[in-house]
């Protein structure tokens, strides 16, 4: 699709829903992107069930923008630990380490926001967790 002058609204239903690579309880759907004609930066919607966690992982070239929806997860950056709670802002410049796990009886949900690029590459840090989804 080219770019969009004109905006777009796009109802939850429909973003495809995918597991997330790796990970155990995770979910991932593209919400803005090269679909929607959005020409600069992609923004993604990650949910993470009861027990769900993404290992580390960090990208060389890659910043992420995010923004807690609802709920609360764990979140490693580098050599910190951080909860993170519905409300908060995370920045992580590239080459920055992080995981996600949610240790909540409750989903939690973030916003991801990325440039878009032709492609990233993601160096994995740790194995996958038991139960992760293939990929």
């Amino acid at each position: 699709m080219a770019e969009n002058s004109s905006g777009a609204v796009i109802p939850p239903q429909a973003a495809a829903v995918a597991p997330v690579a790796r990970a155990r309880g995770a979910r991932m759907a593209v919400l803005i992107g090269p679909e929607q004609g959005a020409p600069r930066f992609i923004t993604r919607r990650f949910v993470l069930a009861p027990g769900a966690r993404i290992p580390a992982h960090r990208h060389p070239t890659l910043e992420h923008e995010q923004v807690m929806v609802r709920g609360e997860m764990v979140l490693g950056l580098d050599a910190e630990v951080r909860t993170v709670r519905a409300g908060d802002a995370m920045y992580l410049p590239p080459g920055c380490a992080h995981w996600y796990e949610n240790r909540t009886a409750a989903e939690a949900e973030f916003l991801c926001i990325i440039p878009r690029t032709d492609g990233y590459d993601t160096e994995w840090l740790e194995e996958p967790p038991e139960g992760a989804f293939p990929g």
